[in-house]
This record gives structure tokens, C-alpha cells and sequence, in this order.
């Protein structure tokens, strides 16, 4: 088989698993290249990376695509009626809306500026992830240890979801965690652990395609784009996105009865790992 199947595949997988498990996707993609010591072109191209997140996000939206139907033609309603009727989809619509305006103001003005700073597949990058992934556990646990476990989605205010968008943007630096960090303000705003990740999830949708389309329109722009792959590109998009739907169904189901503190240990291992193969000169 094709090296460069195989790598799409490798990096369909992880990022299937990662953009929903609580770990960073950004950081695992960086992190894969450089200790595999992968240095084809393609595999860390925009163009790839793309079709990466249309494969989660098909995963998402396939996953949560009731709830879709109901809070899309229930968001449109509450404008048409100028009411929320007391319908708590109506209201949920517009607070996934409110989620969504920190990590789009943040990612429109910052891109370029979080692009040049925070990626790369270097020992730099490597150690800046490795740094985040800390980070991330820290928060993981103290919200996972001192969160309460009182609150449901129907009782989450809208300061509440602006909230939960402003920590969601804080997962632009890789290494932080979109799920991990989202989840965790959840927790903190005392959301119990399967309701924090099914918001998260929601939330994780419109952030998602927004930043899709803007990425597509960065890759149409770019007069030095790498070339296309067809078959590569195939594979790695539905890995991602089977490994997208198997990342969802494992979560919500682990959170039913389980901590985060197994995605703690593993970030810290993990940040461990990079540091020394760093330290190593890998």
C-alpha cells in the first residue's frame, strides 16, 4: 500500500478520535508527523487537513442529526414569531448561536496570527503542544474535581453559553483541546459530565463548519498549494469520519458513569513523552 494512504489513514484515525475525546486534535496532528518523521507535503497540507474536518464534521452531524432537524427550523421560528415560546428547542438554538460568537470573532481577527505562532511540525510546535496538553489537564481536573453536578442543558442561561464560547476559542492553541476545554467550563457552570459533552458536541458543530468554509476559501486562494491526492484524501476523510462517530458514541457513553481523570493521566503521559523525545533530539 501507498505510504501516503497509509498516512492519510493514520491521520484520518486520530483525527476522528481526537477532535471528540478530550485530548486535542490540533496537537495530535502536529505531534504524529513529527514523531513518525513523516515529511511528505500533502499529508500536512491545508487541503488535507480540510478534508480532515469534513469527515468529523459529518460525524457530528450525522451523530447528533435529530436534534439537527428539530433546532434548526426551531431557531428559524423564533424569528419568524420574534418569540421563544417558552419551546426549549427554541431556546437552545439560540444559545448554541451564543457559543459560537466568541470562537468566530477570535478565529476571524487571529487566524494568521495563531497559524504563524502556534503551528508547525517542529521540536518548537512539539513543545508548545506538549505545554498546552498540561495545561488542558489541569483545567480538566480542578472543573472535573470541583464542578458541580446540578444543572442540565435546559437549565444553561445565556451568559452562560457565551461563556462556554469564549473557553471553546481558547482550543485555537493546539494542545488545549476544543472537547477538553469546553467540557470542562461545562463542569465548572455545574453541568453533570454527560451533559457538558453532549453541549460541547452541539456547540462543536457550528465552529466546526464555519471554520471548514473558511479554510476551503484560504485553500482556493493559495497559488502554492501542494498537489491533490484523490485516493489519499478519500481515505483519510472517512476514517475520520468513522473514527469521528466510534469517538462520540464511546464518550457519552463513558461519562454516564466515569470522571475525566483517565484523559488527565493520559495528557500528562503523553506531554512526557514529547518532552523527552524532544530532550532526545528525536
Amino acid at each position: 500500500m501507498d505510504n501516503t494512504v497509509v498516512q492519510a489513514l493514520i491521520m484520518g484515525i486520530v483525527q476522528g478520535l481526537t477532535e471528540f475525546l478530550p485530548i486535542s486534535s490540533s496537537g495530535h496532528l502536529i505531534l504524529v508527523p513529527y514523531v513518525m518523521g513523516w515529511d511528505d507535503p500533502f499529508i500536512t497540507s491545508l487541503a488535507f487537513s480540510v478534508m480532515l474536518n469534513v469527515g468529523t464534521l459529518a460525524a457530528l452531524l450525522l451523530y447528533f442529526g435529530q436534534d439537527w432537524l428539530r433546532l434548526v427550523p426551531a431557531g428559524l421560528a423564533t424569528i419568524r414569531d420574534r418569540s421563544f415560546r417558552h419551546e426549549p428547542d427554541r431556546k437552545l438554538a439560540w444559545l448554541l448561536v451564543a457559543t459560537t460568537i466568541p470562537a468566530a470573532l477570535v478565529g476571524y481577527l487571529l487566524n494568521d496570527v495563531i497559524d504563524e505562532q502556534f503551528h508547525g511540525t517542529g521540536p518548537d510546535a512539539a513543545r508548545l503542544v506538549a505545554a498546552m496538553l498540561v495545561v488542558g489537564a489541569a483545567i480538566m481536573w480542578a472543573a472535573d474535581r470541583w464542578g458541580g453536578q446540578s444543572r442540565r442543558i435546559g437549565g444553561i442561561t445565556f451568559p452562560l453559553a457565551f461563556g462556554l464560547g469564549i473557553a471553546q476559542a481558547l482550543a485555537l492553541i493546539p494542545g488545549i483541546s476544543r472537547s477538553g476545554v469546553s467540557i470542562a467550563a461545562g463542569r465548572i457552570a455545574g453541568l453533570d459530565r454527560e451533559s457538558a459533552a453532549r453541549f460541547s458536541f452541539l456547540m462543536a458543530a457550528p465552529i466546526i463548519l464555519g471554520a471548514t468554509l473558511f479554510e476551503i476559501r484560504k485553500f482556493v486562494a493559495d497559488d502554492t498549494a501542494v498537489a491533490v491526492s484523490l485516493g489519499p484524501l478519500i481515505v483519510g476523510m472517512v476514517a475520520s469520519f468513522v473514527a469521528g462517530i466510534l469517538a462520540i458514541r464511546v464518550l457519552l457513553g463513558y461519562l454516564q458513569s466515569h470522571s475525566l481523570t483517565i484523559f488527565v493521566v493520559y495528557r500528562l503521559v503523553l506531554a512526557t513523552a514529547i518532552l523527552a523525545l524532544v530532550w532526545l533530539g528525536h
